[in-house]
């Protein structure tokens, strides 16, 4: 591993570690779903078996050999209100857009950052565009280079959905990822 990549993914590491202390604040019920135990039964809330008789794993395993097909990949990463930080839930996504693009440096890919319809038309360019390269920021701490990512806003130019409600709103704060 030369310096360069080991220091890449110090800074990876770093910059994830940081952005897990910044999770959310809500708590999770303990008495929510059942889990798993390693010996395949379910253990409920209470701590006993719920699935009697089951003692295989529903799980699918998954080849990490394998790259996803470029049909598969998700194409679009959302954001919270007012904010152009990467959620845990969408890195995987772009987890699988860097090892596609390390792995073949002719592809490009075109970020799309938009926002919903609150706010003035430079404030949603301006938070458009830091989403965008929030997300081309994730990439390269990945290892893909900056020529091959391009990103671009166009603020609440063109929604996702329409309707001035929160379910719209979610919808249109995000990043789309376009590869060209």
């Amino acid at each position: 591993m030369t310096i360069l990549s080991r220091k890449t993914l110090g800074m990876f590491l770093a910059a994830t570690v940081l952005l897990a202390g910044c999770g959310s604040s809500v708590k999770l019920d303990d008495k929510a779903a059942p889990v798993e135990s390693r010996t395949g039964s379910a253990v409920g809330p209470g701590g006993g078996a719920g699935a009697a008789g089951s003692s295989q794993s529903q799980v699918t395993s998954v080849d990490l050999t394998k790259s996803a097909s470029d049909a598969t990949l998700a194409k679009t990463i959302y954001f919270d209100f007012d904010s152009f930080v990467v959620k845990d839930e969408f890195k995987p996504i772009i987890e699988q857009y860097a090892k596609m693009l390390t792995a073949d440096r002719k592809k490009r890919l075109v970020i799309e950052g938009h926002t919903d319809e609150r706010g003035g038309r430079e404030y949603n360019l301006a938070l458009g565009q830091k989403r965008a390269e929030s997300v081309q920021r994730a990439l390269v701490l990945l290892g893909v280079t900056e020529s091959q990512v391009e990103p671009v806003s166009f603020g609440e130019e063109r929604p996702a959905a329409q309707g001035s409600d929160e379910s719209a709103w979610a919808k249109n704060r995000r990043a789309e990822l376009i590869q060209k």
